[in-house]
């Protein structure tokens, strides 16, 4: 995997302040390991993750989350050489590698002859940004999900990982974990639904929340429901509302095959950035 260029080295609590700053030079890619930040700080034992930095002592160059998911941050190529030297030594524990595309790529070319294989490889996810509500005009049947509607928004959510994902979220321990992180959401106030007759039509989440971004996630509508436009009006009122509420920007990722999805958020006003690659084990 070649020579390490400069020090691998786990970060600690005394060099959060380098971390933060790193992190601010990419705000919608670094979105969810800038959350995990603020919340916990670098004590792997308090945020379930450690945070690897490369470059010398006092001049942090790049970072990389390792966790339930390992995302690589402001990573150049012998930034991806020496984390990968490093992180292939041990067992894969990570459930995903998420990123910008390039770093997540060459992380997934020198570790896949130890962690391979993987289940999927999406090698081109646009990275979205919107900073203003969009012209469409917002489906005022959308809301934030009530405590009292988890057991309502649960299947969909089921439907919507195991659509997306291509597993599903039961496995393992019969979806417990799972509708802990959809119950989360909702006491956030960061899950929306449009629920009709009992039934929910449309669902989106800020899963990700950071002084730059709300990060977008887990958008789907009934499959009844879908080619009625019914997702732009529906997608406008989240848009409004977490802008006007949560963050001073919206971010997202899509896959580049999924055509009508990518029409949609070109119609609310979302603009590319770059691009995400995810490998899914």
């Amino acid at each position: 995997m070649g020579v390490l260029m400069a020090p691998v080295r786990q970060l600690g609590e005394g060099e959060r302040g380098a971390v933060e700053r790193l992190l601010d030079q990419d705000p919608y890619a670094a979105a969810q390991v800038a959350e995990r930040v603020a919340a916990h700080g670098l004590s792997w034992w308090r945020a379930e993750g450690r945070i690897f930095g490369y470059g010398a002592r006092r001049r942090i160059e790049s970072i990389c989350w390792s966790g339930g998911h390992l995302t690589p941050v402001c990573a150049s190529r012998p930034a991806v050489e020496a984390f990968a030297e490093r992180l292939g030594a041990e067992e894969r524990i990570c459930s995903s590698i998420v990123g910008r595309a390039d770093a997540v790529l060459g992380l997934w070319e020198l570790l896949s002859p130890r962690w391979g294989p993987a289940r999927d490889i999406r090698e081109d996810q646009p990275l979205l940004v919107a900073d203003a509500p969009p012209e469409v005009p917002p489906d005022p049947r959308v809301r934030l999900v009530g405590m009292t509607e988890v057991d309502l928004l649960f299947p969909a959510s089921v439907a919507m990982y195991t659509e997306e994902v291509g597993a599903s979220p039961l496995a393992g321990d019969g979806g417990r974990s799972y509708r802990r992180r959809v119950t989360d959401l909702v006491r956030a106030r960061r899950a929306y639904a449009l629920i009709v007759d009992g039934e929910v039509l449309f669902k989106a989440e800020l899963a990700i929340v950071t002084r730059h971004t709300a990060q977008i996630q887990g958008v789907w509508v009934a499959p009844a429901w879908r080619g009625r436009g019914l997702a732009a009006g529906a997608m406008a009122a989240v848009m409004a509302d977490a802008l006007g509420r949560v963050a001073p920007t919206l971010s997202l990722y899509v896959n580049h095959y999924n055509v009508a999805a990518r029409r949609l958020y070109r119609r609310c006003g979302f603009r590319e950035v770059g691009a995400f690659a995810t490998v899914l084990f």
